[in-house]
């Protein structure tokens, strides 16, 4: 499959408002993940390209009309937006299935719920607190403003692009800033799809810009002194560097990075439902989710039930190409995340984890970047299958000898980012969630939650993305403490 005619400018950036050259003849070719052929060629920025883009954003936000509309007039262009992308569903689909592997089938669905992401941080522009009055100490009147932080460069992983770019270009738009939307070399897809919507719908000049760039030149715009955010959503090696960066220069940042997420099974809770409702989950993006529930936590007495449980439910997912409507699970993404995953059931077999189920490439696929859903039950906490993030389909059951030990394991890693209890008792649920340290626990299945608030613990990240939460990180806070309250100021809050 090859198909460079769904975007009109592949071999260009969109910079200012425009779809320019790029400053060299470096091009990136992106690859069917079923196939391993070449699905497109896009180009590939260099650093003069990031400098051009940089100074688009920062024209745009210093002089330009962005910051100075309303949010309610900011609100409306991205309703337009997430309008073009139900347009375009399709397109959408089928480039997310074909750069990530994710069945084309959940494509589909999931390509017709960015218009609501849209239209949901629309929605903020009436209800979030921009503007608050308070009495101020000295008995004047004391506003409390939100700003947009300014310059924003948004860094989307190859895995989600389509979801990723609503949820960080969203907020930072209706919040008044201006955004360099830097792509994966493996998917950048989403990115011009968005850069295509905004010059359809008429978005002022500079307001988004997109590159595409591996990262060394990914690292120029992090560290470019006109970028005062970067809100970046990949690994948590990549995340560290990016911190001390943006430290470096006291640039803010917003981090969603790795997870070794626990599933805790308590005793009440039946394991066939546990297994069931643990093996749907698997397959969705090949296990390429920062969020998976990864690592299950179960009692010393029920581990081989649920271990038996969990390898019948494994065995019915179909592996085949994304674009199959038979397929159960599509393929990893590319060749070295493949080559990643398969060292790590390696290292599980070598570090004395009991293989349950999987471990090796399905036998009826020669070609594209597959590999079975895999278990392992006995697995050590501290092995190297228990505590790395391996980003792939491939699960450890631990046992624990008691609840107690349970949550000790649970919060026995790096990484808090999504968790889950499994418990027939909410009050038990409630209880032990609390306990985890996690930036999301569901109660018995993975359900995290966007409207609300996603992101981590401890290396798990910094900062949240979704909900109110999300445009808090897009803003500035000021104080201005005045004598009476302005007309205007009080028309904002009326």
């Amino acid at each position: 499959m090859t198909d460079i005619s769904l975007f009109k400018h592949p071999d260009c950036f969109y910079i200012g408002g425009e779809w320019v050259k790029p400053s060299s003849s470096a091009s990136i070719d992106v690859l069917n993940s079923s196939t391993e052929e070449r699905f497109l060629t896009v180009a590939e920025a260099q650093a003069g390209d990031v400098n051009r883009a940089v100074a688009a954003a920062r024209t745009a936000f210093d002089i330009g009309p962005w910051p100075q509309l309303s949010h309610a007039e900011r609100a409306a262009y991205l309703i337009e937006i997430g309008e073009e992308f139900t347009r375009r569903a399709h397109d959408t689909a089928l480039h997310w299935s074909t750069e990530s592997g994710l069945l084309h089938k959940a494509a589909l669905n999931l390509a017709g719920t960015l218009e609501g992401i849209y239209k949901f941080y629309a929605a903020q522009a009436s209800t979030y607190p921009f503007l608050e009055r308070h009495t101020a100490a000295d008995g004047g009147v004391g506003l409390l403003v939100r700003e947009p932080v300014g310059v924003v460069a948004a860094i989307i992983p190859w895995n989600a692009p389509p979801l990723l770019t609503a949820h960080k270009c969203s907020p930072a738009l209706l919040a008044g800033c201006t955004v360099i939307l830097k792509a994966s070399p493996e998917a950048p897809g989403a990115a011009y799809m968005l850069a295509e919507a905004c010059e359809t719908v008429g978005v002022p000049p500079g307001v988004v810009n997109i590159l595409t760039a591996d990262r060394e030149v990914s690292e120029l715009l992090v560290r470019h002194p006109n970028v005062d955010k970067v809100t970046f959503t990949g690994s948590t090696a990549a995340g560290r560097k990016i911190a001390s960066i943006c430290g470096e220069r006291i640039a803010r940042c917003t981090l969603e990075l790795g997870g070794k997420s626990p599933a805790v099974i308590l005793d009440d809770f039946d394991v066939e439902v546990a297994a069931k409702t643990l093996a749907e989950r698997t397959p969705f993006l090949t296990g390429q989710v920062c969020a998976s529930l990864t690592r299950i936590i179960v009692s010393e007495r029920k581990h081989d039930a649920l271990v038996d449980a969990l390898s019948a439910e494994l065995a019915k997912i179909y592996v085949g190409n994304a674009f199959d409507p038979a397929s159960n699970m599509g393929p990893l993404a590319m060749q070295r995340q493949r080559d990643r995953v398969e060292g790590y059931i390696k290292k599980g077999k070598a570090e004395g984890a009991q293989l349950a189920y999987g471990g090796s490439r399905p036998a009826h696929l020669n070609r594209g970047y597959f590999i079975e859903p895999t278990l392992f039950g006995r697995v050590d906490n501290r092995s190297s299958i228990g505590r790395d993030e391996i980003f792939g389909p491939v699960l450890s059951v631990i046992p624990a000898s008691s609840e107690a030990q349970a949550v000790e394991i649970a919060n026995d890693t790096i990484y808090g980012l999504n968790a889950a209890v499994f418990t027939n008792d909410a009050e038990r649920a409630y209880s032990i969630g609390r306990k985890i340290r996690s930036g999301s626990v569901g109660h018995n299945g993975h359900r995290t939650d966007f409207t609300i608030a996603f992101g981590g613990f401890k290396q798990s990240g910094m900062g949240r993305e979704g909900g109110k939460e999300s445009l808090s990180a897009f803003t500035e806070i000021k104080t201005l403490v005045l004598n009476e309250l302005p007309a205007s100021a009080a028309k904002q809050l009326t």
